[in-house]
């Protein structure tokens, strides 16, 4: 509602100030007709900012808002009814602005309810219906279609098919699921119908867990001072000690007003929103969404640095990374058997071995026959021999005795005519620059505290770290666990974190700058203050450039213009300035405060320094 009201004082303010200078330059009428549409808007939309300046005294806020208020009431008194109307122009467009910009974290949670499944199919006396969620018992089996979010957390005892969980978990891979495998609530069926047991109530559920924990950030999100708050704390007491003190002084009242005039806060009103517009403008340019203002305010204090492993230091996509032949085989042939088969399969790690196998320039074999059973692995006939490429764990203990010892991360075995001939490994792959971003942290940006938060197993973890050169690290966390840990570096430090999946968004509202990397989910994109839509670490480097710029422009146009507006106030205040030729004054200082502000959407130099 207060939104919608402040869109319309805008247009009321706009209206009037064209509207007399129409009257006045166009018609050019003169006397008190001009006038009249401007004190028609100061009655409308001045005498609402007024009730909130006597809301602010009872408060004891005094920042750049009261200051503004105090002087529309002096711009009235003087009789400068087009500065009084300018004022309410900035001060209900700034609001409008930020409002627009700034999306509440409920929206989060709206979002979060409509990916919640509504409805639920369920199987009773061997017939399928569906049935409302809140119905659900545990016990209950449920058919999972394809395309279908889980709407409980359960086991699957009829088919087999792919879940992507990526986004709830941590885990960087699409899971196969069969008969007897966990699935969580919240994840995407991706290729084939499966039948599960309900193994809890949907309240109890994983998604709904998160759900929770998200109304817990939003209702106790970090402190941040506004830049136009903490410049307006002591400019505002000053303007008002000088105005009190020239009227006590000289005895005349109407240098008060003219102080106030000349004092009025327009560089703080106009200079910083000009200058965050700005940096938004140039951001977009560059891939990089803000949807939170103070972000840009923000993100150059930043001292600590959150980040979710997987899509974010990493591709999120498993990468080939040791290749191991067995007896005589040779890395070449094992690559080139897993290779043939896995053309014909939509398992997760089948791209990489074919990215494997193309890299090494390998001429794959024709393959005559395939299959796939569910928990078997993945079959077909090379050259009149079976190849068969499984896990470890559907081995036999006498042929898992032949493999070599069991090591972190994911793997294949590759078995010719029942006999092991090879193992493939994986990892998660580390983008190319995340070493390169991480280390130009400290030293350009002067970021202390790096830590990454991840579901993820330890062991991934703690690999990717030191690749990466990150001594912190927290691995197999809860959405609640991040939320717990950003929140008490927050209390201590300015913080930024980084991630891609709904299982951040807690975090990232708790954070004083929350960053989604990519485009992966609609809840992640409201929880986040920025969207880097290309997934790339040289846009978040860019994103603190531009927010470190951006507020450097800021309060060089905000200060310089205080710095004029004190000048000002000096000859004000010894009767050397009247209170129409201040208004003047104040004109020419905002218009010299924006145009330096509107340096902040142009690039400048380099964005990014690593």
């Amino acid at each position: 509602m207060k939104g919608t009201w402040e869109r319309i004082a805008v247009g009321i303010a706009l209206a009037a100030i064209v509207a007399h200078l129409f009257m006045r330059f166009g018609l050019h009428l003169s006397g008190a007709v001009p006038a009249l549409p401007l004190w028609i808007a100061i009655l409308i939309c001045g005498l609402p900012l007024v009730y909130e300046l006597l809301v602010q005294i009872r408060r004891r806020q005094f920042g750049a808002d009261f200051l503004a208020g105090m002087s529309i009431i002096t711009a009235v008194i003087v009789g400068e009814p087009l500065v009084a109307t300018i004022i309410i122009l900035m001060l209900t467009g700034g609001q409008a602005l930020e409002r627009y910009a700034t999306r509440r974290a409920s929206s989060v949670l709206e979002a979060l309810a409509k990916r919640t499944p509504s409805v639920a199919h369920r199987i009773e006396n061997g017939k399928t219906s569906d049935v409302s969620i809140d119905e659900i018992r545990i016990g209950d089996q449920l058919v999972i279609y394809p395309h279908e979010i889980c709407p409980v957390d359960g086991t699957v005892v009829d088919g087999s098919g792919t879940m992507d969980e990526s986004f709830l978990t941590g885990e960087p891979f699409r899971i196969r699921k069969t008969a007897g495998s966990q699935v969580i609530s919240g994840a995407l069926n991706e290729d084939a119908a499966v039948t599960l047991v309900a193994d809890k109530l949907p309240v109890d559920s994983r998604y709904a867990r998160i759900m929770r924990v998200m109304r817990e950030a939003e209702a106790n999100p970090p402190s941040i001072r506004r830049l136009a708050d903490r410049l307006g704390a002591w400019y505002t007491p000053l303007a008002l000690g000088v105005a009190l003190g020239a009227w006590l002084l000289s005895g005349q009242p109407e240098r008060f007003l003219a102080v106030l005039v000349i004092a009025t806060p327009c560089p703080l009103l106009l200079a910083i929103p000009v200058s965050i517009i700005g940096a938004i403008s140039l951001a977009a340019k560059r891939g990089i969404v803000i949807k939170k203002p103070v972000v840009l305010e923000q993100v150059g204090r930043i001292r600590s640095m959150f980040f979710d492993k997987t899509g974010t230091l990493t591709h999120g996509e498993p990468a080939v990374t040791e290749v191991i032949g067995l007896g005589a085989n040779s890395r070449e042939e094992v690559l080139r058997l897993s290779g043939a088969i896995e053309l014909y399969s939509k398992h997760p790690l089948a791209s990489a071995i074919l990215q494997a196998a193309r890299e090494s320039n390998l001429e794959l074999p024709s393959v005559e026959s395939i299959s796939e059973k569910p928990g078997e692995g993945l079959r077909g006939r090379i050259l009149g021999k079976t190849v068969l490429v499984t896990g470890r764990r559907k081995l036999s203990p006498q042929l898992q005795a032949q493999l070599p010892p069991d090591a972190p991360g994911m793997e294949c075995v590759i078995l010719v005519d029942g006999q092991p001939e090879g193992v493939i490994r994986f990892r998660d792959r580390p983008r190319v620059d995340s070493q390169t971003f991480i280390r130009h942290l400290l030293p350009m940006h002067q970021i202390l505290h790096l830590t990454i938060l991840s579901g993820d197993r330890d062991s991934e973890v703690r690999y990717l770290a030191e690749l990466v050169g990150i001594q912190e690290v927290y691995a197999g966390l809860e959405p609640q666990d991040k939320l717990r840990l950003v929140r008490d570096e927050t209390a201590k430090r300015p913080t930024l974190f980084l991630g891609d999946g709904v299982n951040d968004a807690p975090a990232m509202l708790a954070a004083t700058v929350g960053v989604a990397f990519g485009q992966n989910s609609d809840i992640l994109a409201e929880a986040a203050g920025a969207i880097i839509l290309d997934p790339s670490l040289a846009r978040v480097d860019e994103l603190l450039h531009i927010g470190i710029r951006m507020r450097r422009i800021a309060l060089e146009s905000a200060i310089g213009g205080i710095v004029l507006s004190l000048f000002g106030m000096v000859l004000a205040s010894s009767g050397h300035l009247p209170p129409v030729a201040g208004a003047i004054g104040q004109e020419v200082i905002d218009l010299l405060a924006v145009l330096n502000a509107l340096r902040a959407s142009i690039p400048g130099r380099a964005l990014h320094d690593f």
